[in-house]
C-alpha cells in the first residue's frame, strides 16, 4: 500500500507524520535537512544491518562544528552536519567508503581527540573486525581482529571508554565483549586467556601474552548475543542488554555485578542511562520500555506504546529537568561524586560529570518540587514514542506528589499473566543491589484479599547512592593492563569466507540479535530461547521481573508513525532530534521555537552560527 505523508495528525493509519505536539510545543520535520545517500534513492534494506548514526563536535569556529557519520548497507558516509539549517551538499561528502564482503554495523567517535583537522572513528563490521579511521585525514587506519582470530561473529556495539584516548570496548553477537588499546596489535595467533573474575552468568579474562597485544580483556556476558551496552554518564558503570533478556549493570573498573533486570519476555535490544545516572531504560522484543532504578536495583515502571520490537531508547537531556530551591546546583552532588577518582591504566581520566546537578536531588533530605525525565524510543513498528517520567512514579509515597504522567496499572497485555495470582508480593529490595540468588526471591501470597488493587513492589522514598560496586582495591583493568606498543598501520582488507556469505538472509522483523547470524548461531539462539523461556517462568513475579500489575504502566506522551521502514536511530541534540530508518534516510526534527533559525536556509553560508551545540 502506498503511504502518503501528512502534515500533523492525518486520519489514515498509514500516513507518515511530519510534525507532532508536546507540552513544550511543536516538533517539525525539516525535509531540507535530510541526510541520505547522494542519490536519495531509498535503500533496499533486506539482508542489511541497521542504519546507525554517530555525531561528534570538532569545535569548528565557522559554526558548523558538528560532524555526522552514518552507514547504509555496505556504504559509510561522513558529512558536515548543519542541524536545523539546510543539509550539506550530499554529492560532496567529506569521506565515503564502500566495503566488500562485509558491512558496517556500528561506529563511534572519540570526543576527546576530535578537532577540525582530525577525528578518530571506530567502525565495527558484520564479519567481526573493527577499523579505526580518520575521515578527515583519510591516510591512516588500523584494523583490529583482521584475521578474525579474536571473534568471528558480528560486531553489535563499539564505544570509546569514557575519558580515554586509547581504550575502546567492542561487543559481539557471540555474547563476548573485548577491551582494546589502539596502540596495541592483535597478534598473528588466537589469544590465550586467563580468568580474572567470575560471577553469576559472566566472566572476565585477561589476554596472556609476553608482549603487548589486544585484546586486554575478554568479557563473556549472559547467553546469546550481547546487543548493546552503554556507559554511565560518569563512566564508572556499564549496562549490558543481552538476547537472553537480561539487563546486567557492572562496575566497569572492578568488573563487579551491580544489579540485573529481566525483560518481560524475549531479548533486550537497547539500553540507555538518564543524564544523572540514576535510571536506566531498556527496550526489546517484549514491545515495552522498562525503567530501572540504579540505586534501588528494581523496575519502577514499564511503558507500552509500541506495536513491535523497540530498537532504540534515549534520554532527552534538554527536556529532562529537576526544579527545587533546597539545594544549590553547585552543591547538589556528594563529596564522593566530586572527589572519588580511580586510577585507570595509562593515564585514563574520568569523564567529568556534567550532570551532577541532578545527581542527589531526589533524596529525602532535598525532595524536589518537580521532576521530569524525558526519554524517547523508536521501533520496528516505524513509530516514535516520547515518554515523561515524573515524580508520581519516582516517589509514589510523597503526599504532595502531582500526577502528571498518564499511567495505567493493568495485567492484560500479555498471556504470561493469565491465570497468575494477583495478590503476590515480593521480598523487600536488597539494599546491597548485588544480584545474588538471595534477591531473586520466590513470590508468596500475601493473603490480603480485601485490597482491590494488587500489592505492589516495596517502595523506598530514599533513593540513596549505592557505592557497593565501586572498586575498593585496584581496578581489574589496572591488573590486566599491558605496556602499550605502537603498531604499524594495518591495511583495510575485510573479507569473509564463502560459507559466511549466507548470513545475508535477513527477515524484516528480526532483531539486531538475529541479523546476519550464522546457522550455528541460529541453533545456539534456538537453544538459548528455550533457556530464556525457562528463565522467564522462574523470574516472573520477582524483583528481576515483576508482573505487569505490580509496577506502573506508562503511556506515551507522543506516539507517531514517522517512517516507511523500521526505525533504527534516535538522538537528541540541542535544537533538534534526529531519527533514521532502514531506508537510509536521516531526518532532523526541529525543536519548538527553533524553526525560526531557518531564515538563511537557502544560503547556508550566511546561516547564523552556533545553532547546533
Amino acid at each position: 500500500m502506498q503511504m502518503m505523508a501528512a502534515e500533523g495528525g492525518g486520519k489514515e493509519m498509514n500516513e507518515i507524520k511530519t510534525q507532532f505536539t508536546t507540552r513544550e510545543g511543536v516538533y517539525k520535520l525539516l525535509t531540507h535537512s535530510e541526510y541520505s545517500r547522494p542519490n536519495r534513492v531509498p535503500f533496499n534494506s533486506q539482508g542489511s544491518n541497521p542504519v546507525k548514526v554517530s555525531f561528534v563536535n570538532v569545535n569548528d569556529q565557522s559554526g558548523n562544528g558538528e560532524r555526522i557519520c552514518f552507514n547504509v548497507g555496505r556504504e559509510l558516509y561522513f558529512y558536515i552536519y548543519k542541524g536545523v539549517r539546510k543539509a550539506a551538499d550530499l554529492s560532496k561528502p567529506i569521506d565515503k567508503r564502500i566495503y566488500k564482503g562485509t558491512q558496517p554495523t556500528c561506529h563511534d567517535f572519540n570526543p576527546l581527540t576530535a578537532t577540525a583537522e582530525s577525528v578518530s572513528l571506530l567502525v565495527g563490521f558484520s564479519a567481526g573486525q573493527v577499523q579505526l579511521i580518520d575521515p578527515i585525514k583519510k591516510e591512516t587506519s588500523k584494523l583490529f581482529n583482521e584475521e578474525r582470530l579474536i571473534d568471528k561473529s558480528r560486531v553489535t556495539c563499539v564505544r570509546w571508554v569514557p575519558g580515554s584516548e586509547s581504550l575502546f570496548l567492542v561487543a559481539h553477537s557471540s555474547g563476548s565483549m573485548y577491551l582494546y588499546n589502539v596502540e596495541n596489535t592483535c597478534g598473528t595467533t588466537a589469544p590465550h586467556y586467563q580468568l580474572l573474575k567470575q560471577g553469576e552468568n559472566y566472566a572476565v579474562h585477561t589476554c596472556k601474552s609476553k608482549s603487548a597485544r589486544n585484546p586486554l580483556l575478554r568479557w563473556t556476558v549472559g547467553e546469546g548475543a550481547l546487543n548493546e551496552f552503554a556507559f554511565s554518564p560518569d563512566g564508572k558503570f556499564l549496562a549490558c542488554a543481552s538476547q537472553d533478556g537480561f539487563l546486567r549493570v557492572f562496575g566497569f573498573d572492578a568488573a563487579e555485578l551491580h544489579g540485573t533486570m529481566k525483560s518481560y519476555f524475549g531479548g533486550l535490544l537497547c539500553v540507555c542511562w538518564s543524564p544523572d545516572g540514576r535510571y536506566i531504560v531498556a527496550g526489546g522484543e517484549d514491545d515495552l520500555v522498562t525503567v530501572w532504578s540504579f540505586s534501588d536495583c528494581r523496575v519502577i515502571a514499564r511503558g507500552h506504546g509500541h506495536k513491535s520490537w523497540v530498537s532504540v531508547v534515549a534520554f532527552d537531556h534538554c527536556t529532562t529537568s529537576v526544579e527545587d530551591g533546597d539545594v544549590p546546583a553547585e552543591f547538589s552532588g556528594s563529596d564522593e561524586d566530586f572527589h572519588e577518582h580511580i586510577n585507570f591504566g595509562a593515564g585514563r581520566e574520568r569523564a567529568n560529570s556534567a550532570h551532577s546537578r541532578l545527581s542527589k536531588r531526589n533524596s529525602t533530605e532535598s525532595r524536589p518540587v518537580s521532576v521530569t525525565y524525558r526519554f524517547g524510543s523508536v521501533g520496528q513498528d516505524t513509530q516514535l514514542c516520547l515518554w515523561d517520567l515524573t515524580e508520581d512514579i519516582l516517589f509514589p509515597h510523597l503526599p504532595l506528589s502531582r500526577t502528571r504522567t498518564n499511567t495505567n496499572v493493568t495485567s492484560s497485555l500479555s498471556p504470561l499473566t493469565t491465570g497468575q495470582s494477583t495478590n503476590t508480593s515480593v521480598s523487600s529490595t536488597n539494599p546491597s543491589c548485588t544480584n545474588s540468588k538471595d534477591n531473586v526471591s520466590n513470590s508468596s501470597t500475601s493473603g490480603n484479599q480485601a485490597n482491590s488493587l494488587p500489592s505492589t513492589l516495596p517502595r523506598s522514598n530514599s533513593l540513596s547512592s549505592s557505592n557497593n560496586s565501586n572498586a575498593k582495591g585496584n581496578s581489574i583493568i589496572d591488573s590486566a593492563f599491558i605496556a602499550t606498543g605502537v603498531s604499524k598501520f594495518a591495511t583495510l582488507s575485510l573479507h569473509e569466507s564463502r560459507k559466511d556469505r549466507h548470513e545475508k538472509d535477513h527477515k524484516r522483523n528480526h532483531s539486531m540479535g538475529h541479523i546476519n547470524s550464522k546457522s550455528s548461531d541460529k541453533l545456539n539462539q534456538l537453544n538459548s530461547s528455550r533457556t530464556a523461556k525457562a528463565e522467564a517462568v522462574k523470574t516472573l513475579g520477582t524483583t528481576l521481573c515483576p508482573r505487569m500489575e505490580e509496577v506502573p504502566l506508562l503511556e506515551p506522551l507522543v506516539c507517531k508513525k514517522i517512517a516507511h521502514e523500521r526505525l533504527t536511530v534516535l538522538i537528541f541534540l540541542e535544537d533538534c532530534l534526529v531519527t533514521a530508518c532502514q531506508e537510509g534516510f536521516v531526518c532532523t526534527w526541529a525543536r519548538p521555537g527553533k524553526v525560526g533559525l531557518l531564515s538563511s536556509q537557502n544560503n547556508p553560508a550566511n546561516s547564523p552560527s552556533g545553532t547546533v551545540v
